[in-house]
């Protein structure tokens, strides 16, 4: 017969979960079908609980889809850590890594339109992927392969460039996601101080697993 340790959610706390959880698939759905402004009444019916239940989670529809976002996030860094893990060299995991994203901006691009919303807190992230960035160029650092005086400063401009990639992108259609991805993955390479030759190699080699990024339709 088992024993209960006491670390084991109560049923009160699982039913609490699954209620978020719940209002979180269906903010995610909305972002999906291009609504941002959805009625609280409408995303409660969607996720099938009560008005005052939404309440007893989230103060307000902003606050649910800034963590539905924050919940995508999570799982597309989630995503990128499985497809670098094999990388036995961290300025590699990194380019892969940030040239996945740059293309997040065409495949999910209500997702994108999110981000570039909340793109200010992002520096500071916990979650998501700019703590896996922050992650993989110390590990670069730590290698010899990056050269960096202020980890703070370099995720500024790491950040930057990946927010301005992305208005770019919405705001010309018609150039080329991959390309305009690879060269500012290049360049940021070059900044980090790789080799130009070594940049470009990185920044232009296969990329595997393309369709383990999240749809559109995929973010719930």
């Amino acid at each position: 017969m088992a024993t209960w340790t006491g670390s084991e959610p109560t049923r009160l706390e699982r039913r609490k979960a699954r209620t978020r959880a719940a209002l979180v698939t269906a903010a995610q759905a909305f972002m999906a079908e291009g609504r941002l402004s959805p009625p609280i009444l409408e995303i409660t019916q969607a996720a099938d609980v009560g008005m005052g239940s939404f309440y007893n989670h989230f103060a307000s529809r902003d606050e649910l889809f800034r963590a539905a976002v924050e919940d995508a996030l999570d799982r597309l860094g989630a995503a990128l850590d499985v497809l670098t893990g094999g990388l036995g060299d961290p300025a590699q995991a990194f380019a892969q890594s940030f040239r996945l994203v740059g293309r997040l901006h065409r495949r999910a691009p209500t997702l994108s339109k999110s981000l570039l919303t909340n793109g200010l807190g992002l520096t500071e992230a916990s979650t998501g992927i700019t703590p896996r960035a922050r992650r993989d160029i110390g590990a670069a650092v730590e290698a010899g392969r990056f050269q960096v005086q202020d980890l703070d400063l370099t995720m500024t401009i790491v950040t930057g460039a990946a927010l301005c990639l992305g208005q770019l992108l919405h705001d010309h259609p018609d150039r080329d996601d991959a390309e305009a991805a690879d060269q500012v993955t290049e360049d940021l390479l070059r900044m980090l101080g790789l080799p130009a030759d070594e940049a470009t190699r990185i920044a232009r080699s296969p990329l595997p697993g393309l369709d383990s990024l999240p749809r559109e339709a995929a973010l719930g």
